[in-house]
């Protein structure tokens, strides 16, 4: 099974939960037990998983890339977005989640987010259950 999602962000960063689009996505495929991969091919743009419970945590870690990684410096690529493709590798591109049931096997309390850097645009994230 592969299949594309569309991710339409609205600021330079942010943080989308994704969590339920990737699972009604894998669901149709009547997979009980596997690993989705999920793929961001952007570079300026990742994938993550971390707490869905609390809206402060993806606020945190993104006020905590961009003082690791400033808009303003003296970057070459130009571009003008290097902090973007610098926290896009930090992050990364792809994760790779258990399917159990035919339910993607996150914890308690985990998401999963797309992460944009260099918005606002609309990106893809590319599934694939195996």
């Amino acid at each position: 099974m592969n299949t594309t999602l569309t991710v339409k962000t609205t600021s330079k960063t942010e943080f989308i939960e994704i969590t339920g689009d990737v699972q009604k996505a894998i669901q149709p495929d009547g997979i009980d037990d596997g690993v989705c991969l999920l793929f961001v091919p952007h570079t300026t743009a990742g994938i993550t998983i971390n707490e869905s419970a609390d809206p402060s945590v993806k606020s945190d870690i993104l006020m905590v890339l961009n003082k690791m990684v400033p808009w303003k410096e003296a970057y070459r690529h130009l571009e003008g977005n290097s902090p973007a493709h610098i926290k896009s590798s930090i992050v990364g591109s792809s994760e790779l989640i258990a399917v159990e049931g035919g339910r993607l096997k996150l914890g308690t309390w985990q998401g999963v987010f797309f992460c944009e850097f260099d918005g606002p645009r609309t990106r893809k994230v590319h599934i694939r259950l195996l």
